[in-house]
C-alpha cells in the first residue's frame, strides 16, 4: 500500500517490518522448515516470509535470529520477554513486536481491501453488528466495512489469545469464536473497539473487556491493529 504502513498506527514502541514481496533467502531454522514441511507452496512462502518479517522486527531489539515455533494454537512462540503478532495476505506480510515492560499484548492483521464473500459476513457477526456495517457500507462506500470488520476481530483475537497477562495470567478459558467479539468503529478516529463476550474472559475477568484498536484502509489493503498497554509493576 504506497504511503500507507502498519507503523502509522501502532505506537513508537513497537517495531514493525513488512515487505510486498516474499523473501527471496527463503530461509528457515530446521524445526521451523519441519512446520511447513507438508505445506502447499503458498503457505510456505508466506510462512517463510512471515518469519523473515518477525526476526527483523526482533532484531531492533538486540535479538539475534532464531527459530519462531508455534504453540498449540497456532501463534508464534515468542522470547520471553516480546510480544509480538505476524500477518500475511495477497502482496503483503509484517511483523510487530515489542518489549513485554511495554506491551502486555499486540495482535496485527492485513486484508485485501475487496468485499467478504457472500455469506460470511453473518457468519462472523451479530445482528446488531451487521447493521452498522451495512449503514457504514451505505455512508462510507470506499470502505469495505465488513471485511474491515473481519480484520478487526483477527486483530483482537490475536491479541487476546496470547496469555493475557493484564488479566492476572493464563490463556481464556476457550477458544474464542468471530462472535465472542462485538467491534464498534469510530470512524472520524480511524479507530475500534473491540469488546469480549464474558464466556471468553478468564475467572480473573468476569466483565466484558475491552480492547482498543486502530484501522487504515488504502486503495487495495486494509490494515487492523489491537496493542494493550503493559500493567506497571
Amino acid at each position: 500500500m504506497p504511503g500507507a504502513v502498519i507503523d502509522r498506527i501502532l505506537p513508537r514502541s513497537v517495531s514493525v517490518y513488512e515487505t510486498h514481496a516474499d523473501s527471496q533467502d527463503g530461509f528457515l531454522f530446521p524445526e521451523e522448515r519441519a512446520l511447513v514441511a507438508r505445506a502447499v507452496p503458498r503457505r510456505a512462502r508466506e510462512f517463510t516470509t512471515g518469519r523473515y518479517c518477525a526476526r527483523q522486527a526482533l532484531a531492533r531489539f538486540g535479538i539475534p535470529p532464531g527459530p519462531i515455533l508455534r504453540d498449540a494454537h497456532g501463534a508464534p512462540v515468542w522470547p520471553d520477554r516480546i510480544r509480538g503478532s505476524i500477518t500475511h495476505c495477497d502482496g503483503y506480510r509484517a511483523a510487530a513486536v515489542a518489549e513485554k515492560s511495554s506491551v502486555a499484548a499486540i495482535g496485527i492483521d492485513a486484508e485485501p481491501h475487496t468485499a467478504l464473500p457472500p455469506g460470511v459476513l453473518g457468519t462472523i457477526s451479530v445482528p446488531h453488528e451487521a447493521a452498522g456495517i451495512g449503514a457504514l457500507l451505505r455512508g462510507r462506500p470506499d470502505i469495505r466495512w465488513d471485511r474491515l470488520l473481519f480484520s478487526a476481530k483477527e486483530s483482537a483475537y490475536k491479541a487476546w489469545q496470547f496469555p493475557p497477562s493484564w488479566l492476572g495470567g493464563g490463556r481464556a478459558q476457550k477458544e474464542l469464536d468471530f462472535k465472542d467479539i462485538t467491534v464498534s468503529f469510530d470512524v472520524a478516529r480511524a479507530a475500534f473497539t473491540a469488546r469480549i463476550a464474558a464466556g471468553g474472559a478468564t475467572p480473573l475477568a468476569p466483565t466484558a473487556p475491552h480492547l482498543a484498536g486502530r484501522w487504515l484502509a488504502g486503495a487495495d489493503l486494509l490494515l487492523t491493529t489491537v496493542v494493550v498497554p503493559a500493567v506497571p509493576a
